[in-house]
């Protein structure tokens, strides 16, 4: 995450350079539009993190799934063991 973070800072100096370089004497539009770069980056910024919180959560639900879908099956087997026990005591009609 820490790389993709300073790619962005990195993706967002490069475009600063480059809105400086279209602009070079008009400092209120150069403003503008370094303001505008650093909204869209911080945009990003938020979409990246978003994206790794989901993805923790995600990964964390299918841990749960798994340990959970061993002690269901667990559960399931000693449930069938009761009901084959309780089937061999009721008598047959």
């Amino acid at each position: 995450m820490k790389a993709s973070l300073l790619f962005l800072l990195a993706c967002t100096a490069v475009l600063a350079v480059g809105a400086r370089a279209d602009t070079p004497e008009e400092p209120k539009a150069l403003v503008q539009k370094v303001q505008e770069l650093a909204q869209k980056a911080t945009a990003m910024a938020k979409d990246a993190f978003s994206r790794v919180r989901e993805s923790e959560a995600a990964q964390q639900a299918r841990q749960w799934l798994s340990d959970n879908a061993e002690l269901a099956k667990q559960r399931l087997v000693w449930l069938k063991e009761q009901l084959a026990e309780l089937w061999k005591k009721t008598p047959a009609p």
